[in-house]
């Protein structure tokens, strides 16, 4: 039996490719605006891609060093919570930890907005050496990278 479309983990998107993306985590220092980072470099111009915690979080200086390292910035961009969008207009809202999975849930129950849920480890909790924290960011990158590669830009709307 299919699931419904809210509740697909790392799921397949039944629309076309989507021209609003807001990406939410936990606290908006780490995974979400990692993923912001990539998709605008990655998606059309002309797409709306945004991000934001579930709670106020600080910026993280591994972001930056791992984004750096691919040629991206977060420029000065700080952290900020859903209250503080510009905007709160999305064609989809991608969720990478389940704390910003269950609020997005919540906030969309009466709206056709769709929530996909992509589980992306923390590294904050990551222990051990500079290098070995900064393996940890590394491995969210690429996996941000890779899922954002394969599930936005090369299946455009296959999400």
């Amino acid at each position: 039996m299919e699931q419904p479309q809210e509740q697909r983990q790392g799921g397949e998107y039944n629309g076309k490719a989507p021209g609003a993306i807001l990406f939410m985590c936990g606290l908006n220092a780490i995974r979400s605006p990692m993923a912001e980072a990539i998709a605008r470099s990655m998606l059309p111009q002309g797409t709306y891609i945004a991000s934001a915690g579930v709670r106020a979080g600080e910026r993280n200086a591994f972001v930056d060093v791992v984004l750096d390292e691919i040629g991206l910035s977060l420029g000065r961009r700080q952290p900020q919570t859903l209250e503080e969008l510009e905007d709160d207009f999305f064609d989809v809202i991608i969720t990478l930890s389940p704390e910003a999975h269950h609020a997005a849930l919540e906030l969309t129950r009466a709206n056709a907005i769709e929530v996909i849920y992509w589980p992306t480890m923390d590294p904050s909790a990551t222990d051990g050496t500079r290098d070995q924290v900064l393996d940890a960011y590394r491995g969210v990158r690429d996996h941000l990278l890779g899922l954002i590669e394969s599930r936005l830009v090369e299946h455009r709307g296959s999400l």
